[in-house]
């Protein structure tokens, strides 16, 4: 009973998330609710470890003096929290490293060489740098940026939302073809799954494939030409031409130094971020440190963190708590024992693992799936009954491959369904409904073309 009970609450929240502008509840308040009484329902409702949890309550028990279970509980929610920190902390550095930017009018040194106002030309370059940005630094930090470029691009609310959306699906196919543009795919190269080389020369044209199709289905549909927003007045000094160079070159090599000290320290992504951060803050504090109070309050990391939309990242807080409800309680693993038993097919199994990311986080699927199917050694291959079947699994195996794909773009099918999306839902206020009609039916497009595609090379 209490396992339905769960995934009714789940629901609801989900559909109060997504009915956001009808209820008139921002998304947050229903977020941190739902996240917050999955768990109560979960520790309250379950006197019994679950069969799932037997072997880490066992060893809870062995490192720790008091094996309550409540303690347990306890022990569970902070070892989530500790991966959920990582991403908020993470979305915060991004953000403020981006609005010092844009405090700067660092983004002029792009949009002052976009001179085109038509509008499918517009969407074809946002869509491409998005896309090759998103493998250099991740889908996440990308879809922020961009929406920044956007603000700067495009004064009508309906048209940005479009290009938004368009950004979504772009920043989500263009990190599942590196291994440190989406999260998922970052898994499945440090868990040994997939090789460097793989990731990027397998999945690269079913990855464009998953943006082209929606793009040229939205040209289509895009007619005349972007009204773009007038300057607004700046109060107290402009920034000069090297002040605005100096923070913007420094911003982006900021974001782009992270997947490199993640690479080199392997330290989770905040640290890095956080590192980038605090850099900016020393620049731009000894850059404007001859200026009045008010003009240094506006060009300093303080000022900026007054703009940062902070219900966005308790946004954040809440769908992944709700998730990790889910997982707890063992319905994620549940799916990926149904797939595997239903669907017996590599190819059909991450095409339903891509469109569930779109309701539930990738992350929990992916690493559920790491959990039922393990990697085949070449020795185990060889003395198998069934070596065709057990041959996807092994190291930069066909499975592993299209899994990346899939968990990684799948969740352009719902605005919720990837970090990406969950960022410029609170950036923009995209109302659910809306990117549900205007942009879900043509991501899910791409998405069926690219493992489409990757069907028809490798198969």
């Amino acid at each position: 009973m209490i396992p339905i009970i769960l995934l009714v609450v789940f629901v609801l929240g989900y559909v109060a998330i997504a009915l956001e502008h009808n209820i008139h509840v921002d998304k947050a308040a229903s977020a941190l609710i739902t996240g917050t009484v999955c768990w109560a329902i979960f520790v309250l409702g379950y006197n019994v470890v679950p069969e799932h949890l037997k072997i880490d309550f066992a060893e809870f028990l062995a490192s720790h003096d008091h094996g309550l279970l409540s303690t347990f509980y306890e022990h569970r929610l902070l070892h989530h929290m500790e991966e959920i920190a990582n991403i908020l902390f993470f979305l915060l550095g991004a953000m403020t490293i981006v609005e010092l930017v844009d405090a700067h009018e660092g983004f002029r040194v792009i949009t002052d060489k976009i001179k085109t106002n038509n509008k499918v030309k517009l969407l074809w370059i946002i869509c491409i740098l998005t896309f090759f940005f998103s493998a250099v630094l991740d889908n996440l930090t990308t879809s922020i940026v961009m929406i920044s470029l956007l603000r700067k691009l495009i004064s009508d609310k309906e048209t940005r939302w479009i290009f938004a959306g368009m950004v979504i699906v772009s920043a989500n196919a263009g990190g599942a073809w590196s291994p440190i543009g989406d999260v998922t795919t970052t898994m499945l190269w440090i868990g040994g799954q997939l090789t460097t080389s793989v990731i990027v020369v397998n999945l690269i044209v079913p990855s464009l494939v998953a943006m082209l199709v929606p793009l040229g289905i939205m040209s289509v549909k895009l007619k005349g030409e972007v009204e773009r927003p007038q300057a607004s007045e700046q109060v107290g000094e402009k920034t000069t031409n090297f002040e605005r160079n100096l923070v913007f070159i420094c911003g982006v090599l900021g974001l782009l130094f992270v997947p490199v000290f993640k690479t080199v320290t392997h330290l989770p992504p905040f640290m890095g971020m956080m590192l980038s951060l605090g850099v900016m803050w020393l620049i731009t504090e000894l850059l404007h440190r001859e200026k009045n109070i008010e003009d240094k309050s506006r060009l300093s990391v303080i000022g900026v963190l007054r703009k940062i939309d902070s219900a966005s990242v308790l946004f954040f807080l809440g769908i992944l708590l709700a998730v990790a409800a889910l997982q707890e309680a063992g319905h994620l693993r549940f799916v990926a024992k149904f797939l595997k038993e239903e669907l017996n097919d590599i190819y059909l199994i991450n095409v339903a693992i891509g469109l569930l990311s779109s309701v539930v986080d990738n992350v929990p699927l992916v690493a559920a799936s790491k959990n039922m199917y393990p990697i085949i050694a070449t020795d185990v291959l060889a003395n198998s009954s069934n070596p065709e079947w057990y041959g996807m699994f092994v190291k930069d195996g066909k499975f592993w491959q299209l899994l990346a794909y899939c968990a990684g773009t799948g969740g352009s099918a719902l605005i919720i369904g990837s970090a990406a999306g969950v960022a410029v839902m609170g950036l923009e206020k995209i109302d659910f409904v809306w990117y549900l009609k205007k942009i879900s039916l043509i991501a899910i497009a791409g998405y069926l073309a690219g493992a489409g595609v990757y069907v028809l090379m490798f198969a």
